[in-house]
């Protein structure tokens, strides 16, 4: 039976590695071997990237919930506390949305969680 050579597999492995790196400064972008450390650190750090965004959002949302809560004359964690003990189940994303845009409703929420605390 006759030997078959793996140049095929090579190049295409080569090639998805080399496209992946296109665009990195130097041998990043030209050279197999070191293309590939650049790509596999590229890909983990991308992948950590996803995880950090989220907190980074959540980060924010948070912030300017507290900025919005401490004009009404609360704190964000009597405000939040307010709201649950008021049965409002409003997502963080929702409510800095509403202390950016509509500050009157955000008002009305302050108040019934203020209301809820007394």
């Amino acid at each position: 039976m006759a030997r078959i050579k793996g140049g095929m597999n090579a190049k295409k492995r080569h090639k998805r590695v080399l496209k992946l790196a296109k665009g990195y400064r130097g041998a990043r972008s030209k050279q197999y071997r070191i293309a590939k450390q650049a790509v596999m650190r590229a890909l983990a750090s991308a992948y950590v990237g996803r995880k950090e965004r989220k907190r980074e959002f959540r980060k924010l949302w948070i912030t300017r919930i507290n900025a919005a809560a401490r004009i009404n004359g609360l704190s964000y964690s009597k405000f939040m506390y307010g709201l649950k003990q008021a049965g409002i189940d409003m997502n963080r994303k929702m409510l800095a949305d509403l202390a950016v845009n509509d500050a009157e409703g955000f008002k009305t929420l302050a108040e019934l969680a203020k209301s809820k605390i007394a």
